[in-house]
């Protein structure tokens, strides 16, 4: 996985083949979030089946101390390959991304994935110095990486804190909110913000400087737009796993997303986290034209029939309007 993170050639492939398959709106960099601490000269290895490891997890200040600032020169595959994507792709926005300080760190002190971040919340609270000069080398680090592929032609990134939905709303602005705000502070381009059982933080995903707040599964698209507030602009959240339901129970559940999110001022479709391995591809292509569909037709006729699909008692019909 790293390895091809790292090859041009892959690269480039690897992100273009869900947009010749799938004819979606955009595109988004074949990378993973790990690939910036790697050349940092962070040792790690990622498992089938587990994901990143860390054989050496930073629990002091001198492991901190171990982890280099990124250079431009060892991002080149990456940057290349972004020019190389923009000119393929002919004008479809490509979509950088990199991991948030707090879900990195979750990774390198637990030592790869955890079902609680006992470990991580133990520095967090043990040892604040440490743990705020951990997220602070991260985000510079995250910053970087997002910064060259800015710089080679992303028209927009998205930050995953994949697992910042396990602070408490009071942690997350006093430990993590400063580090996750340098890291997006200032990026010319559209920031996206994700993270997973985030529902009790949205309105903090767009304060420390999102565009665009991405929401799972967990919080209807039309209660999260209420949270983030004025000028909301969501992303999701299909449930990734509906897609294994007949056409009728998906088709439903698809239209009920695009009615909710009439709430926000702005959304992008999409699922509320990862497609699930063992997914049908020609579902996701279906998906793929209903939602191209629909759109095209709420265009044509000025608003989409919530009332006629779902009845006035409907809790978005009135936002679909």
């Amino acid at each position: 996985m790293l390895q091809a993170c790292l090859d041009r050639d892959l690269i480039v492939e690897l992100t273009l083949q869900p947009v010749r398959r799938y004819r979606v709106d955009a595109a988004i960099l074949f990378s993973d979030i790990t690939v910036p601490l790697a050349l940092s000269g962070v040792s790690l290895r990622i498992e089938p089946g587990v994901g990143p490891v860390f054989d050496e997890p930073v629990r002091r200040a001198a492991d901190v101390a171990r982890i280099r600032r990124l250079d431009r020169e060892s991002m080149t595959p990456i940057v290349e390959a972004v020019r190389l994507l923009v000119g393929e792709l002919a004008g479809i926005p490509l979509i950088g991304f990199a991991g948030a300080p707090f879900t990195l760190a979750s990774y390198l002190v637990e030592g790869g994935p955890s079902r609680d971040h006992a470990v991580t919340k133990a520095l967090m609270y043990s040892d604040p110095p440490t743990w705020h000069a951990l997220l602070d080398r991260l985000a510079d680090i995250s910053r970087e990486f997002l910064l060259a592929q800015i710089d080679a032609g992303v028209s927009v990134v998205q930050v995953f804190d994949s697992w910042a939905g396990a602070l408490h709303p009071d942690d997350y602005r006093r430990y993590v909110a400063p580090h996750s705000a340098k890291l997006l502070a200032g990026l010319p381009v559209p920031r996206i913000h994700f993270g997973v059982g985030t529902g009790e933080l949205l309105p903090q995903f767009r304060a420390v400087g999102a565009d665009v707040v991405g929401v799972d599964w967990r919080v209807p698209l039309d209660v999260a737009a209420r949270r983030i507030g004025a000028d909301a602009v969501v992303q999701g959240n299909l449930d990734p796993a509906v897609v294994f339901a007949p056409w009728p129970v998906l088709e439903a559940a698809v239209r009920d997303v695009l009615i909710r999110g009439r709430a926000a001022r702005g959304h992008i479709f999409n699922l509320g986290h990862g497609v699930l391995p063992s997914t049908d591809p020609g579902v996701l292509a279906a998906i793929v034209d209903f939602v191209h569909a629909w759109r095209a037709d709420r265009a044509a006729r000025g608003r989409p029939a919530a009332a006629a699909r779902f009845g006035s008692e409907h809790p978005a019909a009135e936002a679909a309007g």
